[in-house]
């Protein structure tokens, strides 16, 4: 599903280059709960960037789904980020003049399908995690753990392949975290390939497999790969 060959990211800030990522060899299988985790500054959201088809490597290789993403151009990693991955993000990401419904609604805009079918995904992804009852609501009448459910509703509208989860508990009360923990679990018993980073140990165990990322270089492995 994932599969990258010595990824490097380097940026360039004035006349300094930071070295974010350094020669990254990873393999994902699909079907797979794999948790990266690291500390601040370690490279795990460069790494995520790219998996995510948001960036691109300054050198290496990049499969998806047995396809060279890595030299795509920004309106095709565009149409790969809307139709193979579902983000889920730290800060939820909503737009705060929207309801939850019209939030998870509005991606699958871009897929072209028409309104009926978009509002019977929103809404079959709504009741998925619980909020049925607050489909109509605005961000600002939903609390944190609620927020972060339509945000996971938004990702999984779209029958993606690949979950994408970025700290989503990091923003997030001890109770709240453990029911967005639960349903990434739940995800991934019903075959979704789930991908999260972290830097909380806690939620990391609770993948099937963990890669440890330090200074740009994955350091070490914990877990049996499929």
């Amino acid at each position: 599903m994932i599969r990258t060959e010595a990824l490097s990211k380097v940026y360039r800030m004035g006349d300094v280059q930071v070295q974010a990522l350094r020669s990254v060899d990873l393999h994902i299988a699909a079907g797979e709960f794999v948790a990266v985790i690291g500390p601040s500054g370690s490279g795990k959201s460069t790494l995520m960037n790219i998996i995510g088809c948001l960036d691109v490597p300054t050198a290496g290789r990049y499969w998806l789904g047995g396809r060279e993403v890595s030299r795509l151009s920004d309106n095709q990693l565009a149409e790969v980020r809307n139709r193979q991955i579902g983000f889920i993000f730290q800060s939820f990401n909503l737009l705060p003049r929207l309801t939850a419904f019209d939030n998870v609604v509005r991606p699958l805009i871009f897929r072209g399908m028409g309104p009926r079918e978009r509002a019977e995904r929103a809404r079959s992804a709504l009741e998925r995690v619980g909020l049925a009852d607050r489909m109509h609501h605005r961000p600002a009448q939903l609390s944190g753990g609620q927020q972060q459910r339509v945000a996971i509703a938004r990702a999984i509208a779209g029958d993606p392949d690949i979950i994408l989860a970025d700290e989503p508990t990091g923003n997030l009360d001890t109770a709240s975290g453990s029911e967005v923990m639960a349903l990434l679990r739940e995800l991934h018993g019903q075959g979704k390939t789930v991908v999260l980073i972290t830097h909380n140990p806690e939620a990391a165990q609770q993948a099937e497999r963990l890669i440890m990322i330090r200074d740009g270089q994955i350091v070490g492995e914990e877990g049996d790969a499929k």
